[in-house]
C-alpha cells in the first residue's frame, strides 16, 4: 500500500518545523556530501528530501546539479516556496523512490536521511538498492542516515527498520564499500533524542 496519502497529510497539516525529523541546519548531511563531492557540478539526488533545508544549503554553496525526490508534492512545494527564485535551479520530482525510472548512472551522490528506515520489508530494501545501482555512477557515493538500533521503533505513526553499519552493509551488498560511519543524536522539536547511524558507501566499478 502506498504511503503517499500519509505523507501528503503530514505536510498539509503540520508546520515544517513541527515534524520530528526537522532540523534547522542539515549540517551532517551537508558535511558528508561535501567530503565525497566537493565540486559544485557534482550531480546530487536527495531522496525523500521533503521540505529539508539541505537543498538551500547546497545551493548557497554553489551546487548546480541537484534533484530532490519525494513522494509528497506538498513537501516539495514548501521547499520551493521557501527557496523562491533559486528553486528553478533544482529538479523537483514527486515520486516513490522504489518506482521512479531514474536515468542510468546519473548521479555522483545519492543522499537519504528520510526513507530507508521506513522500508520494513526485505523486498522493498532490495528494490531500493537496485534503484541505486541504476542511478549512481560507478565510483559514486551513497550518504545515508537511518535510525540506529537504539533509535525509535516508529516515526510519524509508521513502523521503522532500525540499522547498524553492519546491517546497512548487508543490505547494500559487496558492490558498495563502507567508507565511513558515525552516530548522531537528533533532538526533535519536542526535545526528544533520536539516535541515527550515518554511513557513506562507495559504489564499485
Amino acid at each position: 500500500m502506498s504511503t503517499k496519502p500519509h505523507w501528503e497529510q503530514v505536510y498539509q497539516t503540520r508546520a515544517t518545523d513541527g515534524v520530528g525529523w526537522y532540523e534547522p541546519e542539515a549540517r551532517t548531511s551537508r558535511t558528508l556530501i561535501r567530503e565525497v563531492a566537493p565540486d559544485a557540478d557534482a550531480a546530487i539526488v536527495d531522496i525523500g528530501g521533503g521540505a529539508s533545508v539541505l537543498v538551500d544549503e547546497l545551493l548557497a554553496e554553489g551546487s548546480s546539479n541537484l534533484m530532490v525526490l519525494d513522494v509528497s508534492a506538498a513537501a516539495l512545494n514548501k521547499a520551493r516556496e521557501r527557496i523562491g527564485g533559486r528553486a528553478a535551479a533544482v529538479t523537483w520530482q514527486v515520486a516513490d523512490v522504489l518506482e521512479y525510472a531514474f536515468q542510468g548512472a546519473a548521479f555522483d551522490v545519492w543522499h537519504d536521511r528520510a526513507v530507508f528506515h521506513f522500508l520494513t520489508d526485505a523486498d522493498q530494501r532490495t528494490q531500493y538498492v537496485r534503484q541505486i545501482r541504476n542511478a549512481l555512477r560507478p565510483g559514486g557515493y551513497v550518504v545515508i542516515g537511518t535510525f540506529a538500533l537504539d533509535g525509535p521503533e516508529t516515526c510519524s505513526g509508521l513502523p521503522v527498520q532500525r540499522h547498524s553499519p553492519e546491517t546497512l552493509q548487508d543490505a547494500f551488498g559487496p558492490d558498495f564499500a563502507l567508507v565511513k560511519s558515525q552516530r548522531e543524536v537528533h533532538v526533535t522539536p519536542g526535545e526528544t533524542e533520536q539516535t541515527f547511524n550515518w554511513c557513506v558507501f562507495r559504489r564499485g566499478h
